[in-house]
């Protein structure tokens, strides 16, 4: 990428964005300045002071081919070709178009949003008065040329007319850069002031004619991802730009498509589609346009790198930099199964009696499993294969290995998990199950609902056939809902302090389960022993009913009516370390039942896990004629 730093004249920015050799990118927001920072903008120009830089992007590019639009309030022909894409200076350079070009109406907004037209006058008796005077100079009127008061009623000036201006003196900021209609007004209020005119035309209207404005051209060598890294960095509104917008500008100038269907493609209307095929799953509320990209693009690499060539494969991915290689058809090509396979993982999850977004672990470990759906088709829900991925799923969330970076993960897990589901011979573990443990102690650690492991742990209570304590009826999807079921103390958090229980111990979901708002109305703060006996008669149900629902949620009954909190606690901890373990088909780690922690003795274990994990993986890798670093270059 390489780049120059010209600088050009305010009018010729203006002769550009009028004409069409400056346009916008189609990623760009919508025209968002208010009247003020219009008018400040202004007297900025009036003063002489620098308004910054802006930042154009050559279109002579055969990467970047970004469809553009006009610059809002500007109208061209459909074809007119752009010379520069502005990346930076819009709402600048939009502004002062409006206001500096045609009749300088601004479509603009106040202070609270409400929208306006505007446009922009100087007062010559003030703006004689020097620099200083100048932002009281340069004045806001309503589009007709108009200031009014008394709910309208009142018209408080009048600069309407050219006659109305002249007479009082206000010089229309759109004619500053016409200079025959601009020197015809002055000339005509010569008669009216010919000193002032003078003057107004030697100190303002003149040095504003030679004002400059710095400008970034990115020449025709950048890439798309340099372009998102540099709008990023240095956009001014603050606005982030992500791969998805720059997807939508790059796809709507998709000259095949155009040519097929005669109209451009709509990144943006194509999601909203994606989004109503997702409505009624409320797991899938939070996936993102950039989730299902970074999918796409997973699925895209993957078929590059399995059909390449052997000497240098393309890297499976799911880098930004990669999605922004992605074509419109690799895009059409995954779209439709991906928007069935995230379907299918929001039934998957409702099976693992993972319901929402609220009690979801990762929302990232989404778009693996939706890509290890695309790729094994009707055998991911064949017996065997349905139930590696069960346990790949519960090793993520238990180890808790979707939390920080994840691109390297996504990849190792799609290219390893479909062959391992699958019993293919040779094939090897998923690092994800290689690499997880859970250690007994994190249980004293799991205290809210913001760690994965703590809504894993929760899910897992409720597959476990777990019941309502007081209505005879499984925590399953609907009764979830209809009972309001949440995550309540078993010992209330108020027995516990006044029993010196320490928070450690009462917060932990050892000491927590699924309840529903009218079990836990019925606990209250008493002991169990006390509220065991209240819902035995509110439900009219015996006291072995009762026990056997505590036993489904991994609960002792007789220790919890004996009010022991310790012994309660110690069981308790072993029942839902024996959940996991059967989650994971792996053994969790005894650090506190054992008398030590794990987080010293077990250093050595740990690194010969990931080391043996990481040999596996190469190992697979070179089985199959492809060199790691290659495959796996999403970990630079």
């Amino acid at each position: 990428m390489g780049f120059q730093t010209p600088q050009y004249t305010l009018d010729q920015y203006l002769g550009w964005t009028v004409d069409g050799r400056i346009q916008l990118p189609d990623f760009q927001r919508g025209y968002k300045w208010d009247d003020e920072r219009i008018r400040q903008l202004l007297v900025t120009i009036l003063r002489g002071h620098p308004m910054g830089v802006v930042m154009l992007l050559d279109t002579n590019n055969d990467e970047v081919r970004f469809k553009p639009r006009p610059v809002e309030g500007v109208t061209l022909d459909q074809d007119t070709p752009p010379a520069y894409l502005l990346l930076d200076g819009q709402q600048r350079l939009t502004s002062l178009t409006q206001a500096l070009t045609g009749d300088g109406v601004v479509e603009t907004k106040d202070a609270r949003g409400k929208l306006m037209s505007r446009r922009y006058f100087v007062s010559i008796s003030k703006a004689l008065g020097g620099e200083e005077s100048m932002d009281e100079a340069v004045i806001s009127v309503d589009g007709d040329g108009m200031i009014k008061s008394n709910f309208n009623r009142d018209v408080d000036l009048d600069l309407s007319t050219s006659d109305l201006q002249r007479e009082q003196g206000y010089f229309p900021l759109n004619l500053l850069f016409q200079p025959v209609e601009s020197q015809g007004w002055i000339i005509k209020y010569a008669l009216v002031d010919q000193e002032s005119a003078g003057r107004f035309h030697a100190e303002v209207l003149t040095p504003a004619l030679r004002y400059s404005i710095p400008a970034i051209e990115l020449d025709r060598n950048t890439s798309k991802s340099a372009v998102a890294t540099v709008f990023e960095k240095v956009n001014t509104g603050g606005l982030q730009l992500n791969v998805f917008e720059l997807l939508t500008a790059t796809f709507a100038g998709d000259a095949d498509y155009y040519a097929e269907y005669g109209t451009d493609f709509r990144l943006n209307d194509d999601w909203r589609e994606t989004q109503a095929i997702f409505e009624a799953q409320p797991v899938l509320q939070e996936v993102s346009n950039t989730d299902f990209l970074r999918a796409v693009t997973l699925l895209a690499t993957r078929e590059k790198n399995l059909t390449g060539t052997r000497t240098r494969p393309t890297a499976v991915s799911a880098r930004n930099e990669d999605a922004l290689r992605i074509t419109l058809s690799e895009y059409l090509r995954w779209r439709d199964p991906l928007r069935e396979a995230f379907l299918w993982a929001a039934g998957f999850l409702a099976d693992r009696h993972i319901f929402d977004t609220r009690f979801l672990p990762y929302g990232t470990q989404l778009i693996p499993l939706a890509v290890i759906k695309v790729i094994l088709g009707a055998d991911a829900d064949l017996r065997g294969p349905h139930g590696r991925i069960i346990q790949w799923f519960w090793c993520g969330i238990l180890g808790e290995l979707y939390g920080g970076t994840t691109d390297t993960r996504f990849v190792r897990d799609i290219m390893l998990v479909p062959d391992w589901a699958t019993g293919i011979d040779g094939a090897a573990v998923p690092t994800t199950v290689l690499d997880s443990q859970f250690v007994e102690s994190r249980l004293h650690s799991l205290r809210t609902r913001n760690a994965a492991a703590y809504k894993g742990i929760y899910a897992l209570l409720l597959e476990n056939q777990a019941r309502d304590w007081m209505e005879d009826k499984r925590l399953d999807l609907v009764q979830h809902r209809e009972l309001a079921v949440d995550i309540h103390h078993i010992f209330p958090k108020k027995w516990c302090t006044d029993h010196n229980i320490d928070e450690e111990h009462r917060e932990s979901i050892v000491n927590k389960t699924a309840i529903s708002a009218k079990t836990n109305r019925s606990i209250g703060a008493r002991a169990p022993s006390h509220y065991l006996d209240l819902i035995e008669r509110n439900a009219q149900i015996s006291a072995g009913q009762v026990d056997e629902v505590l036993t489904s949620h991994c609960i002792n009954p007789s220790i919890l009516r004996n009010d022991d909190f310790a012994g309660f606690f110690s069981d308790r901890r072993e029942r839902l370390l024996g959940l996991v373990e059967s989650a994971m088909r792996k053994p969790a780690q005894r650090d506190v039942s054992q008398g030590y922690l794990v987080e010293e003795s077990s250093q050595f274990e740990e690194a010969e896990v990931a080391e043996s994990a990481t040999e596996s993986v190469d190992e697979s890798i070179r089985g199959a004629g492809l060199d790691a670093e290659t495959v796996f270059a999403s970990e630079v």
